[in-house]
C-alpha cells in the first residue's frame, strides 16, 4: 500500500516545498494535475521534472496528462526523459480529455468521446514502440502515425501508463492496455467502485491479462476536520481512516493520493496512512 498527495499546480504556491514536505513525510508519491489551458498553472511536465531534482526518494505522475495537447511521440520522450534523469521515478498518468472548449482555444483539436477513446488507444500504442528500443518504427493510425523513427532514450524502470477514466469503453480499454487506473474518488464513484473495477477487470481478462497488472492509483480529495462528519471524505482522522482502509481493502487501492490542502498534509500523513497500513492485513 502506497500513498500519496495531489498537488494542483498553483504558480503562486509553493509547489517544491510541498513537495519535499511530503518526501519528509514518508509519502512516496505526488500526482500532479494537468490543465495546460489555466493561466495560473506552471507547467505540470516541467513541474514534474523540478520536483523530481529536487527530492531523492519521491515519484512523480501527471495526474493526469491532457493527451489533446501533449502528441504521444513528444510525451513518450519527455517521460522516458525524466524516468532516465531521476533514476527511475516516473509514471505517465495519461488521459483521453476533458474541457473541450478550453482545449479548443489552446491550439488542440475537439474530439467526440469515440475519437477521443480512439486516439487514447493509439497514443498508448504509440508511447510503448516508442519505448520498446526497437529501430524504424511504423505504425499508422487515424490520429497518430510513426514513420521510420527510432526508439529511444530507454525508461530507467518499467515505466507504467495510468489512465484516468470513467466510461465503459475506457475502462476496458483501460484493462485491456494500461498499467493503472486513475480515478477520483467521491461518494458517487464508491458507490459505483464495484462496477468500475470490474469493467477494468473484464478488460484485463478479454485481452488475456491478470487484472491484478493494473494498479488502482485512487485520488481521495476531501478536508479532515476537527468536528462532526459533514460527507464523505469529509471529517475526523478516524473517519479518513475507516473509509480508506475500505478502498484499500474492499475495493482493491493499491495507492491513495490524497487531494486536501497543503496544511493537512502532515496530518494525513503522521495519523491517517500509519493507521490505514495497521489496519490492513
Amino acid at each position: 500500500m502506497s500513498f500519496g498527495y495531489f498537488l494542483v499546480p498553483n504558480a503562486a504556491d509553493p509547489l517544491l516545498e510541498t513537495a519535499r514536505s511530503a518526501e519528509a513525510l514518508g509519502l512516496e508519491y505526488v500526482g500532479i494535475q494537468d490543465h495546460p489551458y489555466q493561466r495560473r498553472f506552471v507547467d505540470t511536465i516541467a513541474l514534474s521534472g523540478a520536483i523530481l531534482a529536487a527530492t531523492s526518494t519521491l515519484r512523480v505522475f501527471p495526474d493526469v496528462a491532457c493527451l489533446p495537447l501533449r502528441p504521444p511521440g513528444v510525451l513518450a520522450k519527455t517521460a522516458a526523459s525524466l524516468d532516465v534523469l531521476s533514476g527511475g521515478r516516473f509514471e505517465l498518468g495519461l488521459g483521453a480529455g476533458a474541457f473541450w472548449d478550453a482545449i479548443e482555444g489552446y491550439g488542440g483539436q475537439r474530439r467526440t468521446p469515440g475519437q477521443a477513446l480512439a486516439a487514447l488507444g493509439e497514443a498508448i500504442e504509440v508511447i510503448r514502440r516508442l519505448w520498446s528500443g526497437d529501430r524504424g518504427l511504423r505504425f499508422e493510425g487515424e490520429h497518430y502515425h510513426l514513420r521510420g523513427v527510432h526508439s529511444g532514450p530507454l525508461p530507467a524502470h518499467d515505466l507504467g501508463i495510468w489512465v484516468g477514466a470513467y466510461g465503459p469503453r475506457a475502462l476496458a480499454l483501460t484493462g485491456r492496455l494500461a498499467d493503472g487506473w486513475v480515478p477520483s474518488v467521491n461518494a458517487d464513484v464508491l458507490r459505483r467502485l464495484p462496477e468500475l473495477n470490474e469493467r477494468v477487470d473484464g478488460g484485463a481478462v478479454a485481452a488475456g491479462r491478470d487484472p491484478a497488472a493494473v494498479r488502482r492509483v485512487f485520488n481521495v480529495g476531501g478536508t479532515i476536520t476537527d468536528g462532526v462528519s459533514e460527507g464523505y471524505l469529509a471529517g475526523p482522522v478516524s473517519q479518513w481512516i475507516d473509509e480508506l482502509t475500505v478502498l484499500a481493502a474492499e475495493h482493491r487501492a493499491d495507492v491513495l493520493v490524497f487531494g486536501g490542502p497543503p496544511s493537512q498534509l502532515r496530518t494525513f500523513a503522521e495519523q491517517v496512512v500509519p493507521a490505514v497500513r495497521a489496519a490492513l492485513p
